[in-house]
């Protein structure tokens, strides 16, 4: 009898993603289950992209077996097609696959394989690059920036990262633009374009958003004294930070344009530099996902 995750998925796995020891347990263990399931371990972005295309045909189901920029690499050869998308995650943060239900569980997610039930998300697109969860400018993109160049990964050293970011952060000025709607010019700590709730860790800093309802949520978070912070972060992984006098919620279909003298910005974790006018808009059902046993969309 032929196996049907063998026929009917694709894991493409990203050596360099996470911490060594996660990393390593996760490749043995695709490694011992060859025979239940085809996988490959992808060098570069080029390398992934080339590897889709060829096996296209081939596979129903291409899983991400990486972080967050793994994930949107996979995604970006998926959008607007029949294809689906799944993941294992194996990033520092994970944000996009927390909120879809994805675990490090492989077993697991050969059963969700299995039955193949799938859901459409949104996606959004900033100038001509995708995000899948959530972007951004101010303290998290220059966390990303500076954790992208370090050796170690995971949450403690993540953690280090945004610790030093915020002892230096000032704030950044930032001019927002909702198409038939008055320009909004604010000095920020943080302005987050999110698809999803959550940075990734469970740390909510968009608690309304969802992947599914055609809607960009924008969160600005004003200036606040420093000695506050253990309260944001409270708030933070409590899903309550909209309720803070610090921070303004939007939401919009509609095109946003952001100008801002700062470019380094983040697009689901990965660091980026953008300049001049920066385009956002969203995409509704444009990627077909996975549904697994732990989704609650």
């Amino acid at each position: 009898m032929t196996v049907q995750g063998e026929k009917k998925s694709l894991f493409i796995l990203n050596p360099f993603a996470g911490v060594i020891p996660v990393n390593f347990i996760i490749s043995e263990e695709l490694k011992r289950r060859k025979n239940e399931l085809s996988y490959f371990k992808s060098l570069s972005i080029d390398e992934s992209g080339s590897r889709i295309k060829q096996s296209f045909e081939e596979y129903d189901i291409f899983i991400a077996a990486g972080g967050d920029g793994t994930v949107r690499t996979v995604a970006s050869e998926l959008i607007g097609t029949n294809k689906i998308l799944g993941v294992l995650p194996m990033g520092s943060g994970n944000g996009f696959a927390k909120e879809l239900g994805f675990r490090t569980n492989i077993r697991s997610l050969l059963n969700d394989i299995k039955k193949g039930d799938q859901l459409s998300v949104d996606v959004i697109r900033i100038n001509n690059m995708i995000c899948l969860n959530v972007a951004g400018i101010g303290l998290d993109s220059f966390v990303a920036h500076s954790f992208d160049k370090l050796i170690t990964r995971g949450f403690w050293s993540y953690a280090w990262v945004t610790l030093v970011n915020f002892i230096r952060l000032k704030p950044v000025h930032v001019e927002i633009c909702i198409a038939g709607e008055e320009p909004i010019s604010e000095d920020l700590f943080v302005l987050t374009i999110a698809n999803t709730r959550q940075f990734g860790n469970n740390a909510f800093i968009a608690p309304d958003a969802r992947p599914d309802d055609g809607i960009i949520d924008i969160v600005l978070l004003k200036p606040f004294p420093k000695f506050l912070a253990p309260v944001f972060i409270y708030r933070l992984f409590r899903g309550t930070i909209k309720d803070s006098k610090y921070v303004k919620y939007l939401k919009t279909d509609k095109t946003i344009i952001i100008k801002s003298p700062e470019k380094r910005f983040h697009i689901d974790g990965e660091p980026i530099e953008l300049s001049g006018d920066v385009s956002v808009t969203i995409t509704k059902n444009a990627l077909a996902v996975l549904k697994t046993k732990h989704n609650k969309l």
